[in-house]
């Protein structure tokens, strides 16, 4: 009986050209939701990574995971509006990067696709941005709950460098005023991001808003996915048109589990300390970069796969 459920459950996705189990698709989604409302972070690079895990080609895990992403962010967005911890100036200057980042990525991933390296590509950066940005925050969060329990209050570090910068702007939700050049620069780099790893790029974007310019924790989150929702947007539609590569059945079942588990995720983050809330998103980010780079030292074989596989 539970034999024929499982194959009654397998849905046949016709991009990825694999059969899936519909149940964890939508749970994968789910769990990816809960994260991106706790967190600020979209969850693509938690997501694309697990659907490699599950046998989804990378080329269609990136571009249908940005789809997902827009889903969940948006429904945790909602959340955060109501409760006004939303930049949207800041958001909207993010923004103005990120789009402008996610046409240059889109570039690079397609020149990539053209020579059949982009598998091995996606692979590299989830390893070393997961690795990179996942160590930082470790350390840091361990240090800023080392403070708390010895009553210092926690640092805030004033780099003069962004304050000295032309073209400056007041946010008076996040109680800044700042040159909007590092915010722009911020968003392009997320941009490129996006379009390439199928992320929203929020485990960069947080880390970036705490700590280069400043922000405070509490609308760091929601000013995240504002700028997320626009971003992942517009690289789904480039991937879609010029690479064909968004599978729509994947992005469904993933968008139905992101959508409640968003909403789930905000009232827990809510419930828990920044520092904790930084240093349990450090460890999940470490965890899926060593599970990706034993993979990739583990199977040399995939390497070969990758040629074959383009010219297929």
């Amino acid at each position: 009986m539970a034999l024929r459920l499982n194959e009654v459950m397998q849905i046949y996705l016709p991009i990825a050209e694999v059969s899936v189990n519909a149940f964890l698709l939508l749970g994968l989604g789910g769990i990816v939701g809960i994260l991106s409302g706790m967190f600020g972070v979209g969850g693509g690079f938690l997501m694309t990574p697990l659907l490699f895990f599950i046998g989804i080609p990378p080329a269609v895990a990136v571009a249908t995971e940005a789809n997902q992403i827009v889903a969940s962010s948006f429904s945790g967005v909602l959340a955060h509006l109501k409760r006004k911890t939303v930049d949207l100036k800041m958001g909207t200057v993010l923004l103005i990067g990120g789009l402008a980042g996610a046409a240059v990525g889109v570039v690079i991933f397609n020149y990539l696709k053209a020579q059949g390296q982009v598998d091995l590509l996606v692979k590299l950066c989830y390893v070393v941005f997961l690795g990179v940005i996942g160590g930082l925050m470790f350390i840091e969060s361990l240090n800023a709950i080392r403070n708390t329990k010895k009553g210092k209050p926690p640092a805030r570090k004033k780099h003069n460098w962004i304050h000295g910068l032309p073209f400056k702007m007041r946010f008076r939700v996040s109680g800044l005023y700042i040159s909007v050049i590092p915010p722009l620069i911020v968003g392009l780099c997320v941009g490129i991001l996006a379009a390439i790893m199928g992320v929203g790029g929020g485990f960069i974007m947080v880390p970036a808003m705490i700590y280069l310019l400043g922000m405070p924790t509490k609308v760091v989150v929601g000013t995240s996915l504002f700028q997320i929702i626009f971003v992942t947007a517009f690289t789904t539609l480039l991937h879609a048109t010029t690479n064909f590569t968004v599978d729509i059945v994947l992005a469904v079942l993933l968008l139905i589990g992101g959508v409640i588990g968003a909403q789930v995720g905000t009232r827990i983050g809510v419930k828990l300390k920044a520092e904790q809330l930084r240093i349990l998103l450090a460890i999940m980010v470490l965890a899926v970069c060593g599970k990706l780079a034993l993979d990739l030292l583990l199977m040399p074989s995939e390497l070969y796969s990758i040629g074959a596989s383009a010219g297929h």
